[in-house]
């Protein structure tokens, strides 16, 4: 029979680093499986200045190295494999990947979620070069810039308003010709002098050979495309996307209770399965930032070490 570890951690971000830190102090037997690079969304940002005890000119890929290198240093097992299916009832939880089948006794699903991208050409190739999916990571690299947000719901207007403590001069672009954030939000927003808003549009283009300099915005009921090229001073602008999440969940359909495909957990992040447990961004929470996904990772392996000290 194949190793029963004490916990099995899916995913190596930030929630599944900081869960595998703290099982392989508590001298459990843990393993961590990612299919993809280790670290998740964070190692693609290229500044962070928010992260509590960071170093000088921290970015996404040096906070994770050392996240890494502690979780090796306390002996957490890693290996590199896509998860396809799980079996999380029962004493012995089992997770299937296409390289082998992994038993434990509790599993921490930490897989987390990525932002809904526009989805047009020259986005991908500027991210942390002007574009971003968040205002409280970015939002002080843009001061006295001008910056334009994709989006009109609640966390779209709310990210505005944060925005315009930094920047000279907020846009909202919606596709459609009002916003569908809560009136009380809108309120505020049409309130604030520095926020503009540019309806019934949508983002075609992003532009810029290694820094965002220009963006072709069509307006969905002319068909007009316009573009429109960066203040020759700032020679940049920023472009912040909020229309929506996706958490990276579908495999976890049906074996544990999902809202609108995020993991609802309680204040110990157990989910409605004993012995499972999920952290960071894939939980239904107010809050996605690298600082809470780690406190998500530690408090998920305190549970499950509690709970493993329940079994007979």
């Amino acid at each position: 029979m194949s190793k029963i570890y004490d916990i099995i951690i899916i995913g190596a971000g930030p929630a599944g680093l900081a869960a595998a830190i703290y099982a392989g102090r508590a001298r459990l037997s843990t393993l961590m499986i990612e299919k993809d690079a280790i670290g998740g969304q964070i190692v693609i940002t290229s500044e962070i200045e928010n992260y509590p005890g960071g170093i000088e000119h921290e970015t996404g890929q040096t906070l994770i190295n050392r996240m890494l290198a502690q979780s090796d240093h306390f002996g957490a097992e890693r290996i590199s494999d896509t998860i396809t299916d799980v079996e999380l009832e029962g004493k012995t939880k089992i997770v299937k990947g296409q390289k082998g089948e992994y038993h434990g006794k509790t599993v921490i699903i930490t897989t987390g979620a990525q932002p809904r991208p526009i989805g047009c050409p020259g986005e991908r190739e500027l991210i942390g070069k002007g574009v971003s999916y968040c205002a409280t990571c970015d939002a002080n690299f843009f001061e006295d810039f001008e910056v334009y947000v994709v989006g009109g719901g609640d966390s779209a207007v709310e990210e505005a308003m944060y925005l315009a403590k930094f920047a000279r001069k907020v846009t909202i672009i919606h596709r459609r010709d009002e916003l569908r954030a809560a009136k009380s939000i809108q309120e505020r927003a049409f309130a604030n002098p520095k926020i503009e808003y540019m309806w019934d549009s949508v983002v075609e283009e992003l532009k810029g050979d290694g820094i965002l300099t220009s963006m072709v915005v069509k307006n969905v009921k002319t068909g007009e495309l316009r573009e429109i090229e960066a203040d020759e001073e700032d020679g940049t602008f920023g472009v912040f996307v909020f229309v929506g999440f996706l958490p990276n969940t579908s495999i976890f359909e049906g074996k544990v209770h999902m809202e609108g495909g995020y993991i609802p957990t309680d204040h110990d992040m157990k989910t409605n399965i004993p012995g499972v447990f999920a952290a960071g961004d894939l939980r239904v929470k107010s809050l996605r930032q690298v600082v809470t996904a780690a406190a998500d990772g530690a408090i998920a392996t305190a549970a499950a070490e509690h709970y493993i000290n329940t079994l007979t």
